[in-house]
């Protein structure tokens, strides 16, 4: 068990068993603040884990339902012969969550995250607003505004458990667009317009696509600015976003039609609920796409390699009759994998991260050492990642992208690109050690590699980019001086020290 507050949060969540997990339990929570650092986001992070039952024959001391070092554990390896593979498409349409059943570890988290009936985007998250913006001016530090932002956080949860009733694993988060609101958007307008006017304009509407835009705050800041700032510009301009999630959809359009600040702006948006990678419609013309945080909750792969000889084994879940969870690796790539890899090593010159020592003295000495594992520590590679540049390279091939995402994570499980998975209750959050948690409960966050991710999205889409600090990119295009505090600090640029700006030039 990781802490007591795990022992409340199994006890909670046995009590109130959701429809399809009878009989097993495994939870987890994370806020989803962006930039952890401060006394408030130590208040606000969350976590998942597998009940305990009978061992059936592990040792004592093995978790019973995550293999570490075993390509086939013994005592599962039966039934990983005779359980079905079941896709991502096939756990689509599912309502409860599988069981019996064997899957790559990339479709297990994408299941976690985003199925219809019972995924974390689809059913948990809340989005946290906090109302009017921010007087950065009349704060006396950066100590002040956290001050008030917990309390605007500790306002807005009560005002919910007062329509809803108390939820004690009620999954609230933030984005930097919500917290700087309208600076935020502002900056990404001003870049959007720049850009704009200095290449298509006035031959080519500005056609914006947007996913993953939460509440829709985003998109009507950067409109907002853009009609008040350029009226021309606004003329010509056409915002479209891809939603997944149909909740969060809704309330996209409800923000739209019912926010003060957006009268004047339905005809100049759609909401398309869809998942990007079932896209299907060419848009040739010239158009900048928007990922703003959408990186880290793109499913990875979970890939081990033999420490001998270096040969990479891919993850797979499988979820017996009880509802919990084993890891097996096997030698065999997928297609999808086995593309990635060639993709960055072609991309990089052979020139990435390892999960294990390059040396072949010291990868044999490690072998050696006591209790030695067969397997390297994890490495966790984006393969969603390479699928959506894939997207933007057939069906956008005139887009320039802009994205913002974490390059760096504390608290992350063990191995290289390794995610922080986690849940909220009781108003804290909870870290966990393993991405395989009881789907829909838990958040599941990667860091972004920019160097790898920018070497591969040039390989796939031909087209040059720059990588920033999220601090450089807004002190280009924001007034920073609207989120200055009275003391000098600026919590727009010291929030998001470990997040990076990723745009095509």
């Amino acid at each position: 068990m990781d802490s007591p507050i795990l022992a409340q949060l199994f006890r909670q969540l046995f009590r109130h068993r959701p429809a399809g997990c009878q009989n097993r339990l495994a939870h987890a929570v994370r806020p989803r603040h962006h930039g952890y650092s401060g006394s408030f986001q130590r208040q606000h992070r969350r976590a998942y884990a597998s009940r305990v039952s009978i061992d059936r024959g592990m040792k004592t001391n093995e978790s019973r339902w995550q293999q570490r070092t075993h390509i086939l554990p013994r005592d599962r390896s039966d039934e990983f012969a005779q359980y079905p593979y079941i896709s991502a498409a096939e756990l689509k349409q599912r309502t409860e969550r599988p069981r019996r059943v064997k899957m790559l570890l990339r479709d297990f988290i994408d299941d976690s995250l985003y199925n219809p009936s019972y995924g974390y985007f689809s059913k948990q998250a809340v989005i946290f607003s906090p109302g009017e913006p921010f007087d950065f001016a009349a704060m006396r530090d950066e100590l002040d505004f956290q001050s008030e932002l917990g309390r605007r956080y500790t306002e807005f949860e009560d005002a919910l458990d007062d329509a809803e009733g108390e939820n004690p694993t009620r999954q609230l988060w933030h984005t930097p667009t919500e917290l700087f609101r309208p600076y935020y958007g502002e900056a990404i307008a001003r870049y959007l317009v720049s850009n704009y006017r200095l290449t298509t304009y006035p031959y080519h509407d500005l056609l914006i696509y947007e996913m993953g835009a939460g509440r829709g705050t985003l998109m009507l800041n950067i409109l907002d600015y853009i009609r008040a700032a350029d009226p021309q510009v606004y003329a010509r301009t056409k915002f479209n976003i891809i939603e997944i999630s149909p909740s969060l959809a809704a309330m996209q359009n409800k923000h739209l039609r019912a926010t003060a600040e957006s009268r004047g702006h339905s005809d100049k948006v759609e909401i398309i609920n869809r998942s990007i990678f079932d896209w299907d419609q060419y848009v040739p013309s010239p158009c900048f796409f928007l990922a703003m945080e959408v990186f880290d909750n793109f499913a990875h792969d979970g890939i081990r390699y033999d420490v001998a000889t270096e040969a990479p084994l891919q993850g797979h879940v499988l979820i017996d009759g009880d509802g919990d969870f084993y890891e097996f690796y096997v030698h065999e790539l997928d297609p999808l994998a086995a593309r990635f890899f060639r993709v960055r090593h072609a991309a990089t010159g052979g020139q990435y991260p390892k999960p294990y020592p390059a040396n072949p003295a010291l990868r044999y000495l490690s072998t050696k050492m006591p209790f030695a594992a067969n397997l390297s520590d994890p490495e966790f590679i984006p393969t969603r990642l390479m699928q959506f540049f894939d997207v933007l390279e057939k069906y956008f091939p005139a887009h320039r992208l802009l994205t913002s995402d974490f390059d760096a994570l504390p608290q992350a499980v063990r191995g290289l690109n390794a995610p922080v998975v986690q849940t909220r209750y009781e108003r804290r959050m909870v870290p966990v050690t393993t991405p395989l948690v009881h789907q829909g409960y838990f958040d599941i966050l990667f860091p972004t590699d920019f160097r790898i991710t920018e070497a591969i999205y040039r390989a796939i889409t031909g087209k040059l980019t720059r990588v920033m600090s999220h601090g450089d990119f807004m002190r280009r295009w924001a007034y920073v001086e609207d989120t200055q505090t009275r003391s000098g600090e600026n919590p727009l640029l010291s929030h998001y020290k470990n997040a990076s700006v990723l745009v095509t030039v």
